[in-house]
């Protein structure tokens, strides 16, 4: 079972103080990149793995989504995601991403934002998810990039020629890591790029777009603070494709 840090008081209260948990997608930085991997969602079911506070799953509705699922394991990520105003076709529920069932072929989209490196079961979710997409559906997610979840330390250090160097700590060598963000032994999972894409591909993905992310000139230019993350990847998006007649290896 996932680490379920977003019922734990102190960290929700920080973590509702983040641009992104007050502007919603607005006030991600890397949603403008993410929404160009999305087909479009007219007439589509789709599922939100980790819904949070339901601003995919509102957009997704916007956007003509005929039905959208919500999942998260947090009560309080839900019960935010409740108190605000949706469509009717939006519905959220309470599930362990790791021991999730999900009906046979029920959904065209599968999406994920900021979630799987929290998983401890990428295996078993990914088998999950081919049972659940329709042939030639499609799975978007974000990932905390791998050099973000390998440090030893969110700290940085400048070396002799004043470039600033970024610690790794045993890049490939995988599992939980504990960090301190926004809330005291926070445990993420570490794994490296290989690693979520090949389990991806192993069970039965075609991957179609790949994205290190970092902000774009313009955004830089509009928010200064985010200068720091050219530095190296912030976030890893992925769009795969279900391709259901490709034999689990």
């Amino acid at each position: 079972m996932a680490q379920n840090v977003y019922d734990d008081p102190e960290f929700f209260t920080r973590y509702s103080q983040l641009r992104r948990s007050v502007e919603g997608l607005a006030g991600a930085p890397e949603w403008p990149a993410l929404r160009s991997l999305l087909p479009p969602l007219t007439g589509l079911r789709v599922i939100d793995l980790g819904c949070g506070f339901g601003w995919f799953c509102r957009w997704a509705a916007d956007e003509g989504a005929a039905q959208v699922i919500g999942i998260d394991l947090s009560e309080n990520m839900l019960a935010r995601a409740r108190e605000t105003a949706h469509p009717s076709t939006v519905l959220y529920e309470r599930h362990d991403l790791d021991t999730v069932e999900l009906p046979t072929a029920s959904f065209d989209v599968a999406y994920s934002s900021l979630t799987l490196h929290y998983l401890t079961d990428l295996d078993r979710l990914c088998a999950t998810l081919h049972a659940a997409l329709v042939p030639d559906g499609t799975f978007v997610c974000s990932i905390e990039h791998p050099v973000y979840t390998a440090p030893s330390r969110p700290s940085f250090v400048t070396d002799d020629s004043g470039s600033t160097v970024w610690p790794l700590d045993g890049y490939l060598r995988e599992g939980p890591r504990t960090t301190d963000w926004l809330a005291p032994g926070v445990v993420k999972q570490h794994r490296t790029v290989a690693t979520y894409l090949s389990t991806l591909i192993r069970h039965g993905f075609t991957i179609t777009a790949l994205d290190e992310w970092g902000p774009t000139a313009a955004q830089i230019a509009e928010t200064p603070e985010w200068a720091v993350e050219r530095e190296r990847p912030a976030f890893l998006l992925i769009r795969a494709v279900n391709r259901p007649s490709v034999a689990n290896g």
